[in-house]
């Protein structure tokens, strides 16, 4: 039930405690039956409506890490996800990966910088470049 939120779990079993038919609590707080039922065993069996613990791969990075990654591109919004990636030690290996980077900051809205680097074209560079397009314009 990880799509119900915590107060939707308390009001419902309050609903189904007050006497409420099951289908009435679903449709009040916009769910399957299946889900208010489960609701109902769930809290029969354990005495609580919270999740239970996930299995997954687990993190690379601590929150603190990632309170880190966040500031420090807060600091400098042109810093590149691989700069911050080489200064930030990783809970596993001494390393994480840039794309570890931007998933952090994707989580916390933000984005890195992708610098371009290409040379500043000044008006004499213009000037020359349309030149040298008009005399090759039949070139083949």
């Amino acid at each position: 039930m990880p799509k119900v939120p915590t107060h939707l779990r308390e009001r419902a079993l309050g609903m189904l405690q007050g006497g409420m038919r099951t289908t009435d609590v679903a449709r009040a707080i916009t769910c399957n039956v299946c889900t208010v039922r489960r609701l109902r065993q769930r809290y029969r069996g354990t005495g609580q409506t919270a999740d239970r613990p996930r299995s997954g791969r687990p993190r690379v990075t601590k929150p603190a890490q990632d309170r880190y990654i966040r500031t420090s591109h807060l600091r400098d919004r042109y810093r590149m996800a691989t700069t911050t990636a080489r200064v930030t030690p990783g809970t596993h290996n001494p390393s994480i990966s840039a794309q570890t980077v931007r998933h952090r900051l994707r989580e916390a809205g933000l984005r890195d910088c992708r610098p371009v680097v290409r040379q500043v074209l000044t008006r004499h560079h213009w000037q020359q470049r349309r030149l040298w397009a008009q005399t090759h314009r039949r070139w083949t």
